[in-house]
């Protein structure tokens, strides 16, 4: 079976109900798209998680190393890393328990996403978060 995405409801009410966001591979520079992403999210009100290895800090918040060292919940892990990282996230995120994953644009890795939603996860693939909230949600 392939993958095929939530539906636009779908996606906006996961975008509404998911306030903490893990963002893997958020850049501390401002010029690059996940830096931008994560700032224009946090200014909807979303608390960002920086999930980035040698850096300390991004857009206010205290960075980690990985998922796993992420010492509270996340609602929602959006990945900014290529595709062949995606495996290995998926795994961290069945290990915790994390029930939602947004893959950006062309972060593609169907047979990942297909695993992911089999362990009960939403997934959301080759979809920009911002822009779905900006046009699906634009009242939130």
């Amino acid at each position: 079976m392939p993958f095929t995405n939530p539906s636009p409801d779908d996606i906006c009410k996961l975008l509404r109900e998911s306030h903490t966001v893990a963002v893997i591979g958020l850049s501390p520079n401002p010029a690059r798209p996940s830096f931008q992403v994560a700032r224009a999210l946090q200014q909807f009100g979303h608390r960002i998680i920086p999930v980035r290895p040698l850096v300390r800090e991004v857009l206010g918040e205290p960075a980690y190393a990985d998922l796993e060292s992420v010492p509270f919940p996340v609602d929602i892990v959006d990945v900014f890393r290529a595709a062949e990282h995606v495996p290995a996230i998926v795994d961290s995120c069945i290990r915790l328990g994390i029930r939602k994953l947004w893959l950006q644009d062309s972060v593609v890795h169907e047979e990942a996403a297909l695993r992911a939603q089999q362990a009960g996860i939403t997934v959301v693939m080759d979809r920009c978060m911002l822009r779905d909230h900006r046009q699906l949600c634009a009242d939130v």
